[in-house]
């Protein structure tokens, strides 16, 4: 816990030092792309199948409805790969960033889902909430979350980082993929199930997200 909340302080003075023109935009095209990768390299590769034509109405309308929510944010600098190994504890006690080289002006809910749905360990919903409501009650002092009922209302604010969250996990299994299957680097598939899982988990608890366990059901064969 101690930890996290020297990454949540670092996090939010990383944000608050946003100005416009810095950073390249995190735009609906780069969204586009990294969603891309999933049924480019996850379904088409490692499931070895193609989409049917309802199943890609269904993508394109998952698609469209994870874009309107993450392009509806506020914009602040993104890391873009905010998770505990690129966090450094020093000798002082201080915290130390690295591998920031890809960094954004993107959605300000990015970090803290990449923070809290880690790429190499999962935590149990009860930490993820406790953390990300000490995210939110900072960030909302801060003045970070002037968007919509954010302010008042960490519901509302958890389910746009569960969104933001799951345009991630989908990007992540198509680049996994990617990694193990043509830059000969198969350990990366070994964690995708953790994606499937953490996609499975946030399409569970929002019914409008429920045709996406439907079409991890079809291309999974369950």
């Amino acid at each position: 816990e101690r930890l996290f909340a020297g990454a949540i302080g670092s996090l939010i003075r990383w944000q608050q030092a946003s100005r416009p023109g810095v950073l390249p935009d995190y735009d609906e095209a780069v969204l586009r792309r990294e969603l891309a990768l999933f049924p480019e390299w996850y379904v088409a590769r490692v499931l070895a199948r193609a989409f049917s034509p309802d199943e890609q109405r269904l993508w394109d309308a998952l698609q469209q409805l994870l874009l309107d929510s993450n392009l509806g944010e506020a914009q602040v600098y993104v890391h873009r790969d905010y998770m505990p190994r690129n966090l450094l504890v020093g000798p002082d006690g201080r915290l130390g960033i690295v591998d920031f080289q890809d960094a954004v002006m993107g959605p300000v809910t990015y970090d803290i889902a990449s923070l809290m749905r880690d790429a190499f360990w999962t935590w149990d919903d009860d930490f993820v909430i406790d953390i990300t409501i000490r995210y939110w009650e900072r960030a909302r002092v801060a003045g970070l979350l002037n968007h919509g009922d954010w302010a008042n209302d960490f519901g509302s604010f958890f389910k746009a980082v569960e969104w933001m969250g799951l345009q991630r996990h989908l990007k992540i299994l198509g680049i996994f993929a990617r990694l193990s299957l043509r830059d000969g680097k198969p350990k990366y598939l070994a964690d995708t199930p953790r994606f499937i899982q953490y996609a499975r988990a946030t399409a569970g608890r929002y019914i409008e997200l429920k045709p996406l366990l439907r079409l991890l059901d079809a291309i999974e064969g369950e």
